[in-house]
């Protein structure tokens, strides 16, 4: 069965969160998902506030910066979610824009390999090991966390191009893909993956592939969609995208699903004229035509 998110989208203030945390929660929304752009909200601190307001929904931060955090720090953070929210938080990590990196002095000449090592050394930690590592980016000298999650949690990625990919298949046990992903390059993504995979010798580990879609519905459904697509570049590209009614968006994540997505995450418009509505519209309408 596929799994179904939608997005709260940082365009809107922090304060605005509460009502849709709840509103998902009351729907029966599977997850919600969050952003760490910068310079807008904090992940963390936002993923614990809707985790705190509601009692079953998953919350999803796609992605925090791995240059902004050191991984210590990271690890901390995810087990504490882990050990106060056991199962509902989903925590993505990606090297960050690099243009964002730049202005806060934090961007890595290699952020393929920041990320790899990053990986390597949060799973171990978040696993309950004592990891000393002395790498071009992550230094770890005898550290431990003392309150690790009681049971393994999983840790995405986000990746776009085949290095990261490929490096997601190897060191994560997920991959996070944006909204600018056809089924077409799901299905590629995948192959991708699963070459990481094999490469590591972990191709009996679950890996799941979580892909947002930009969804626009209403009466100025498809004028909002391609205002958007236009604003991104993406606007002659096929298949990425849907605006309609509850069908046409749930015929939308079944062709991501069939392309092999895990997760499908529905992002609003930016110019969303109901947010909460949004989050209704996904749990009530189109999740019951989404096997």
């Amino acid at each position: 069965m596929t799994t179904l998110g939608a997005v709260f989208r940082p365009q809107l203030p922090p304060e605005r969160l509460r009502a849709l945390a709840r509103a998902a929660d009351d729907a029966g929304l599977e997850e919600l998902w969050l952003w760490e752009d910068c310079f807008l909200e904090g992940g963390v601190s936002a993923a614990a506030a809707a985790l705190a307001w509601t009692d079953r929904l998953r919350v999803g931060v796609g992605l925090l910066p791995v240059p902004l955090r050191n991984v210590a720090v990271t690890a901390m953070e995810a087990a504490t979610l882990h050990r106060l929210f056991p199962g509902r938080p989903v925590l993505g990590v990606g090297h960050g824009v690099q243009d964002w990196m730049g202005q806060v002095g934090a961007r890595a000449e290699s952020p393929v390999t920041l990320l790899r090592e990053y990986l390597t050394a949060l799973r171990a930690l978040l696993a309950g090991e004592r990891v000393t590592t002395d790498g071009r980016y992550v230094k770890l000298d005898d550290v431990a966390l003392d309150w690790p999650p009681p049971t393994p949690v999983p840790i995405l990625a986000g990746a776009t191009g085949p290095r990261s990919l490929k490096l997601s298949g190897e060191a994560a046990d997920g991959t996070v893909l944006t909204a600018n992903t056809s089924p077409g390059g799901v299905r590629e993504a995948r192959r991708l993956i699963d070459e990481g995979r094999a490469s590591a010798s972990r191709t009996g580990d679950p890996h799941t592939v979580v892909v947002y879609l930009l969804t626009a519905t209403g009466p100025d459904a498809a004028a909002r969609l391609q205002a958007e697509q236009r604003a991104e570049g993406v606007a002659s590209v096929p298949d990425l995208g849907v605006a309609g009614d509850a069908g046409d968006v749930a015929q939308a994540v079944q062709r991501l699903a069939d392309a092999g997505a895990d997760t499908v995450v529905l992002q609003p418009t930016a110019d969303e004229p109901d947010p909460e509505g949004f989050i209704r519209f996904t749990a009530e309408e189109v999740r019951p035509l989404v096997p």
